[in-house]
């Protein structure tokens, strides 16, 4: 945990309290500048990484003949798969929103890449050895031949809104559920729709390479349903 004071200072604050120890006092100033979304640094996504799993996130070098084997199976998958997709007969029409039609286009790239023999596609494990499709990434691709992991995240996206300010990622730094398990590059695709529900169009896609991504960090607290409905809190209910 001692890695993540210089770079997540809320997450250092909050640790204390999440062992079992006594707070320390409150810092105003630290908590002046996490409550202040206008004060926050962004940090380079490769930097949390590296700190919280040890691993290292590899750039993309287009002219490198590894890469651009990557390259060339994903530019495959994702044709195929906007083509596919794009049939009045794709399943994805059955789906009334768009975040239903996510795992279609997941589906459909890893089964496009796993087909390809000196490629391996799947939903990467767990550090505590489960199979789990929710949290970053999505998708683990090896090119076989030399053993490079690619991670792929694919996003759908609305046209118009490429350079929105809305929040689409996230990364949340586990131990048990951490998904990065190895030196890799990591990558999102980027899908553009035009936003007609239940009958989209998918126009195009975009590949980008997370090195130079830069995140900032939100403080929050969140709660489940099972922590929010436990019996000792419920005061009525009815009818």
């Amino acid at each position: 945990m001692a890695s993540f004071r210089p770079l997540i200072p809320a997450l250092w604050l909050l640790a204390p309290s999440l062992h079992g120890e006594d707070p320390p006092a409150p810092d105003p100033a630290l908590l002046e500048r996490i409550l202040d979304p206008s004060s926050r640094e962004d940090v380079a996504f490769r930097t949390v990484v590296e700190r919280v799993t040890g691993h290292r996130v590899l750039p993309i070098d287009p002219m490198a003949p590894v890469d651009q084997a990557i390259l060339a199976v994903i530019t495959g998958a994702m044709n195929r798969s906007l083509a596919a997709l794009n049939r009045e007969d794709s399943p994805l029409r059955r789906e009334r929103r768009i975040n239903e039609a996510s795992r279609y286009f997941e589906q459909s790239i890893r089964d496009l890449i796993a087909a390809h023999p000196d490629f391996e596609c799947a939903v990467p494990a767990t550090a505590g050895g489960a199979s789990q499709t929710a949290g970053y990434p999505d998708l683990r691709i090896q090119h076989l031949p030399s053993g490079r992991v690619a991670y792929l995240d694919p996003k759908l996206v609305e046209t118009g809104t490429l350079d929105g300010g809305l929040r689409t990622f996230y990364f949340t730094p586990g131990t048990h559920t951490n998904k990065i398990l190895e030196d890799a590059h990591h990558l999102l695709v980027g899908i553009r729709h035009d936003g007609k529900d239940g009958a989209w169009t998918f126009l195009s896609w975009t590949l980008v390479d997370l090195h130079g991504f830069r995140v900032r960090l939100k403080a929050e607290y969140q709660a489940g349903n099972r922590d929010l409905y436990r019996p000792e809190l419920i005061i009525r209910s009815g009818p």
